[in-house]
C-alpha cells in the first residue's frame, strides 16, 4: 500500500507504512519505530501487534470465519479427512492421492517409538498430568533423535515432519493409557491416521477394537478444527522458540506447554469440571445461568463465548452436529452431559446470552464428545494438541524458511531507579 500513519512526537512527524493482506486486513509496519523515534509500544498480551506475515491461516472474528490456506473450515471438516488438512497446512497445497499415500506410509515407517521412551513414561507417577507427561516426551524425542535439522534441506525438513507427525500420536495414546492403567498399543500401519489414533487409545489386550464410524468422524472433525487458529499463545511460543533456531521437537514442546493453560487448551476440560461442580451442588441450571448474569457473583460460566469470535464459534457449529450424532449414537446417560444440554439450551434462547453473542464455543462441544468416548477429563488437552500439531508444524517451518529473525519483544521498565548498594552486614 501507498498510505502511510504519520506520527508526532517531539515536533517531528514520522511516517510509517501500511502493509494489506489477502482478505484485505491492514497493518502499520512500525519495524523502524525504535530506531527514528526512540520509542516502544506498549501493548500488554499483544492484542493489537501482528508479530508476523503468515499464509497459514486466516480469521475474522467479526464475520465468525476460518480459514485454512484459503480453503473454508466448513469444507474441509465436511470433505477432508485430518491428515490431508495436516499435508494442506504444512505443505500450502491439497495432497493429491499419491501425495497423500506416500505421506501416509513414510508415517508408518516412522511411527515406532523407542522402548527407551517407555520407561520415561513409567517414571511419571500414575496422577501426573497428562499434558506434563507429554510435553517432557515430546522434548525427549530429541534425545533420540539428536541430529539438528538442515532447513536449507527439503529431505530433512520432510522427515522431521514426518517422524512427529507418526510418534506424536503414539505418545499421546500412551499418555491416555498411562491415565487409565492400561497396557500400551502400538501404531498399525493397515489403519489410516485417525483410526490408528482410535486404536491405540481404546483396544483391550483381551480382545478386538472395532471403530464406530460416528465416533471416528467427530474425532477427525475435532482435530481437523483444532489443527490451527492463527497467532495464539501456543503457536506465537513454537514460533518465538523455533526463531532461536531451536529444533522442531523442543519447539513444539514448548507450545504444549503453553497449551496447558486453562485459558488456552485447558478450556475444553474447564468446561466438564464446571458441570460436574454444577452436578455436585444439584444441577440446577438456571441458578448457574443466573450467577453468571450476575456481575457481582465470581462464577465463570466456561465454554461460552470466545476471545476473538464476536460471533458464533464457526467451529461450534460444524461440531455442535457431531456431537449430537455420538450422544445418539451412544445413548449415554450421564447426569453431567444433561446438565450441558441445559446450559446449552438456555444460553441459545436467554436474550441476555444472545444479545451478547455468548454462544457455546468449540471447548464446549469437544469436551462433551471427549466425555462421551470415554476420554478422561485430564486428557481433553492431550487431544487438543494432537490436533494443533500440523499447525505448529507449519508455522514453525514457514517460520525457519522464511529466515524469520530470534523474537524479542521490548518492555516498558516501572522498577525502583539508582538504589544505593548497602553490604549485607548493614542491612
Amino acid at each position: 500500500m501507498d498510505q502511510t500513519v504519520k506520527l508526532t512526537y517531539n515536533d517531528k512527524i514520522y511516517e510509517f507504512p501500511l502493509v494489506e493482506g489477502t482478505e484485505n486486513e491492514v497493518g502499520i509496519d512500525i519495524k523502524a519505530l525504535r530506531a527514528q523515534t526512540g520509542l516502544v509500544t506498549l501493548d500488554p498480551g499483544f492484542k493489537n501487534s501482528g508479530s508476523c506475515k503468515s499464509e497459514i491461516t486466516f480469521l475474522d472474528g467479526e464475520k465468525g470465519e476460518l480459514k485454512y490456506r484459503g480453503y473454508s473450515i466448513d469444507d474441509l471438516a465436511d470433505g477432508a479427512s485430518f491428515l490431508e488438512v495436516a499435508y494442506l497446512l504444512i505443505f500450502g497445497k491439497l495432497p493429491t492421492s499419491d501425495q497423500l499415500n506416500k505421506f501416509q506410509s513414510d508415517i508408518h515407517q516412522e511411527s515406532l517409538v523407542d522402548e527407551d521412551l517407555k520407561a520415561i513414561l513409567k517414571s511419571f507417577p500414575r496422577k501426573a498430568h497428562p499434558m506434563g507427561a507429554l510435553a517432557s516426551l515430546t522434548s525427549a524425542l530429541t534425545a533420540f533423535n539428536p541430529g539438528s535439522v538442515d532447513v536449507d534441506s527439503e529431505e530433512d525438513m520432510y522427515h522431521a515432519i514426518v517422524t512427529i507427525m507418526a510418534k506424536f500420536p503414539v505418545l499421546c495414546a500412551w499418555t491416555h493409557r498411562k491415565v487409565k492403567g492400561l497396557p500400551l498399543n502400538y501404531s498399525s500401519n493397515d489403519l489410516n491416521y485417525v483410526d490408528n489414533i482410535a486404536q491405540m487409545m481404546f483396544r483391550m489386550p483381551n480382545g478386538t477394537y472395532t471403530p464406530s464410524a460416528t465416533v471416528n468422524s467427530a474425532l477427525n472433525k475435532l482435530l481437523i478444527l483444532h489443527a490451527d487458529h492463527e497467532q495464539n499463545c501456543s503457536t506465537s511460543t513454537v514460533r518465538i522458540v523455533g526463531s532461536s533456531h531451536a529444533g522442531l521437537f523442543a519447539s513444539i514442546s514448548a507450545g504444549i506447554s503453553a497449551l496447558w493453560g486453562p485459558l488456552h487448551g485447558g478450556a475444553n476440560q474447564a468446561v466438564i469440571e464446571m458441570l460436574e461442580a454444577i452436578k455436585a451442588d444439584g444441577g440446577d441450571t438456571k441458578k448457574y445461568m443466573a450467577k453468571a448474569k450476575d456481575k457481582n457473583d465470581p462464577f465463570r460460566l466456561m465454554g461460552f463465548g470466545h476471545r476473538v469470535y464476536k460471533n458464533f464459534d464457526p467451529r461450534a457449529r460444524i461440531i455442535k452436529v457431531a456431537a449430537d450424532e455420538v450422544l445418539n449414537e451412544m445413548g449415554i446417560e450421564d447426569p453431567i452431559l444433561d446438565i450441558a444440554k441445559g446450559l446449552e439450551q438456555e444460553a441459545l434462547n436467554d436474550p441476555y446470552f444472545v444479545d451478547r453473542k455468548l454462544y457455546p464455543n468449540v471447548d464446549f462441544y469437544s469436551g462433551i464428545i471427549y466425555r462421551a468416548m470415554g476420554i478422561p477429563t485430564e486428557m481433553f488437552t492431550v487431544m487438543f494438541a494432537l490436533g494443533r500439531l500440523p499447525g505448529w508444524i507449519a508455522q514453525w517451518r514457514e517460520m525457519r524458511m522464511n529466515n524469520e529473525p530470534i523474537g524479542r519483544p521490548r518492555q516498558i521498565y516501572t522498577g525502583e531507579v539508582d538504589l544505593t548498594f548497602v553490604p549485607l552486614d548493614k542491612r
